[in-house]
């Protein structure tokens, strides 16, 4: 079977091997006057064939002499073969102790490619490592990230499984199977054993990757039934890239594959030759007879090889015309158009043939006797042979890299099958290994064929796809393609598919919705714009500051009156004042905060308010003083000053105002942005820089509101007309029980709710002095003029 199908193009490279010793004979600028001779010898894929046919060339006998030769005519050069990788490396250990070039036209074996162990061998292709590295790139590019692999029964099967896995995994892709195959037998009995044949059935990887050693049994036996691969879609390395007549064996699992092939190339000439073997003008060769006898049934001139052709093949020959052509013959069994191995023969024999000419015009400069004897020859090849640099007819360049390597490209091929049963294999994108990163893969892939019916991109993935804003989740003993998905934490994004980590957004920063994007942090204050309660609490700062402003009028208009004399008009001014001042010290904490009112606002709100308790408490004990003076000759009476109520206001604001003064020179309030409190906004706030001095502040202003409800609780039964005592002992109580309500709610916010608290508080309190203890008076002044008479008064206070 081997035979019927692979010998005739098999033929082809030793026609095309003898194609360029002709040509390169016939050129009279390579090699003038020298005549390029050649054996040729078939190693039959076998290893000790070909040891002994490297033998037979360096001894030149029919029996082999190691460290002999009987050549009479002629010296060996070098050595061009074979295909095969198997073979190749025992023909390169052999001709590497005789320091003999050798060029393979087809050898992929990556330990070939160390010079170090082969410094005489040289290839016209690249070794296996550079195709499988397209193959993970070409997985790579699709998404494909969960394959499975089959592998040939051999040892060129396993090299190439473990060099393909090494591949694929830097590129991050897992394998779900890895299946062995036979070189012989059939899909349900050897092909796969019924333990492969299960996995196939119930893997879940849509993508199969094919390496080692062809086998024309897997191919014919795939026909049968409908076998687990149907579905599939196969990548196949370039030594599985030849074509099989799918007239006669539908092989519907390589519809829609993916292969990588050596790219044509053209050869002037070489086209004509091949088409024109005939027996009559190669009378000598057994191989060409035999293909007659096989594909036309013919009789050769010599009878013996007629009864061994029958006897072979099992069939009668007949006389034939004499008009048979080879181009009769299939074009998928002897192809004379498509040159891929062809050229790399076709390119060794140049590459030798140029290095041997420079040797000759080297050694016709100087002294041609080394020339000719051969010994010293040989090993000038090799370095001759780096020099090589050729351009083909295309303008290709030839010569050998580093790795003694042909750069070269392949072509990326699309197999579809017909509905008729025809062959198609159409080119959809290209890879050089020479090419930078990134540019290394080109794939036209609306020019692909895939087996579905709507044509998509197979999906091949052992997890769905984790979108962006999450991360990937490895779970325990699966491999690493094998995953979960999470959402990505707080203040993360990511923004690719498949992110194995989500990065932190910048402090400035904040994820969208999706947590896909970083975006621009909210910044957060009591702005005028965006907030309503800024223009409440506005509106009522100035309310009350200009409420305050008319009750200070008032007192000021009826300064001669008995109410407001007897409620030391002083003080009542001081209080005022204070009233409207706290009031208007709300604008110190509404807008952006910036340092300048960040180290204000506290202070002026903590003296002022100071001021006004300590105004307060000072009228609280000239009400218990005045009380106490009304006995004649009683010592209270020298008390009753304006100077007292004075030292009392100016004692207990000092407190506070050095309070103050130290806060702002040792460790003053300054802005700062909260990026930490609330998930996507930036509060803009102001660090009260020393605690320790803050809660001093309010501290001082409590005790010194505590003294003041203290002392007035203790006068609110002392009969006097108006009261007094009763309304700022109220009053205390209600700026207490604000600030006893606020300080935990001041506490348990942040941002500008704690600033809203605050100003609310200032706020009520401020309101709660001006109503408790103007608000009766007033009422007295304007509405109830009759009780505001000396008649009414119980005491006053002297001057």
């Amino acid at each position: 079977m081997h035979s019927i199908y692979l010998y005739p193009q098999y033929y082809r490279h030793l026609l095309a091997f003898i194609f360029a010793i002709d040509e390169i004979n016939k050129n009279p600028d390579i090699l003038p006057n020298i005549t390029l001779g050649y054996d040729v010898y078939d190693s039959c894929s076998e290893v000790k064939k070909a040891i002994e046919s490297v033998m037979r060339i360096l001894s030149g006998s029919e029996s082999p002499v190691p460290n002999y030769s009987c050549m009479k005519q002629g010296k060996v050069a070098g050595v061009i073969g074979d295909l095969t990788s198997v073979t190749s490396l025992p023909i390169a250990h052999i001709l590497g102790v005789y320091g003999y070039t050798q060029i393979s036209y087809g050898a992929t074996d990556a330990l070939l490619s160390d010079k170090f162990l082969y410094p005489s061998f040289f290839s016209t292709v690249q070794d296996d490592r550079t195709q499988y590295v397209a193959i993970a790139k070409l997985v790579k590019h699709f998404g494909w990230t969960w394959v499975g692999i089959i592998i040939s029964d051999d040892n060129s099967g396993e090299d190439e499984s473990q060099e393909l896995s090494k591949e694929i995994s830097k590129e991050e892709i897992c394998i779900e199977f890895k299946l062995i195959i036979k070189q012989e037998g059939t899909v349900n009995e050897q092909l796969f054993d019924r333990k492969n044949f299960e996995v196939l059935l119930t893997s879940t990887s849509q993508i199969i990757i094919i390496c080692g050693t062809v086998s024309i049994f897997f191919f014919l036996n795939l026909a049968e039934g409908k076998g687990p691969l149907n579905d599939k879609t196969l990548i196949l390395p370039s030594s599985w890239n030849f074509n099989i007549d799918l007239g006669s064996f539908p092989i519907v699992p390589f519809n829609g594959s993916l292969s990588l092939s050596i790219p044509r190339r053209h050869i002037p000439g070489l086209q004509e030759f091949l088409e024109n073997i005939h027996p009559s003008s190669r009378p000598e060769d057994l191989l060409l007879a035999e293909t007659w006898a096989l594909f036309f049934r013919c009789y050769n001139e010599k009878k013996p090889r007629n009864e061994v052709f029958e006897h072979i093949y099992n069939f009668t020959l007949h006389s034939c015309t004499g008009k048979e052509n080879i181009v009769n013959i299939s074009n998928v069994v002897y192809d004379t158009r498509n040159f891929r191995t062809l050229y790399h023969i076709y390119a060794a024999v140049y590459i030798m043939a140029h290095a041997l000419h420079s040797i000759h015009i080297s050694g016709s400069q100087n002294d041609t006797t080394d020339y000719l004897t051969g010994c010293n020859y040989k090993h000038k090849l090799q370095r001759y042979i780096r020099k090589v640099y050729l351009n083909d007819h295309e303008g290709e360049k030839i010569y050998f890299n580093d790795k003694g390597e042909l750069p070269s490209k392949y072509d990326i091929v699309n197999r579809i099958v017909l509905p008729n049963g025809t062959f198609l294999q159409k080119r959809v994108g290209s890879f050089s290994i020479s090419h930078p990163e990134g540019h290394q893969l080109l794939i036209n892939q609306s020019d692909i064929l895939w087996k579905n019916i709507d044509n998509q991109v197979p999906q091949s993935q052992c997890s769905v796809n984790c979108s962006p804003g999450f991360r990937r989740v490895l779970l325990k003993g699966r491999p690493s393609c094998c995953y979960g998905c999470v959402k990505c934490s707080e203040g993360e994004v990511s923004s690719q598919t498949d992110s194995d980590f989500c990065l932190k957004c910048p402090d400035t920063q904040w994820p969208n919705e999706e947590n896909t994007l970083c975006v621009p942090r909210v910044f957060e204050f009591l702005s005028y714009e965006t907030d309503d309660v800024a223009i409440v609490f506005s509106f009522f700062s100035i309310f009350f500051a200009v409420l305050t402003a008319i009750t200070l009028a008032i007192f000021v208009l009826f300064r001669d009156t008995p109410i407001v004399r007897a409620n030391n008009h002083q003080l009542s001014f001081l209080l005022l004042v204070s009233i409207m001042l706290s009031s208007l010290c709300v604008f110190l904490f509404l807008g952006r905060p910036v340092d300048i009112t960040c180290m204000l606002r506290q202070a002026a709100f903590g003296i002022i308010f100071s001021i006004a308790v300590s105004s307060v408490l000072a009228k609280t004990i000239m009400v218990l003083f005045a009380f106490k003076a009304t006995k004649p000759g009683n010592l209270w009476r020298k008390w009753v000053k304006a100077k007292l109520s004075n030292a009392i206001v100016v004692c207990c604001s000092s407190i506070q105002i050095i309070i103050c003064i130290t806060w702002l020179v040792t460790s003053p309030p300054f802005r700062e942005y909260d990026t930490q409190s609330q998930p996507g906004k930036i509060i803009i706030q102001c660090n009260e820089g020393s605690l320790f001095a803050f809660y001093s502040v309010l501290g001082y202003m409590g005790f010194l509101a505590s003294v003041s409800f203290i002392v007035a609780f203790m006068v609110r039964n002392l009969p006097d007309s108006f009261n007094e005592g009763k309304h700022i002992t109220f009053s205390m109580l209600v700026f207490c029980c604000v600030w006893i309500c606020v300080i935990p709610a001041y506490l348990s916010t942040n941002g500008k709710n704690m600033v809203a608290v605050e100003i609310f508080a200032i706020l009520a309190s401020s309101a709660g002095l001006l109503g408790c203890i103007f608000a009766p008076k007033c009422y007295i002044i304007l509405i109830r003029p009759e009780r505001n008479t000396k008649k009414q008064v119980f005491y006053m206070i002297k001057k």
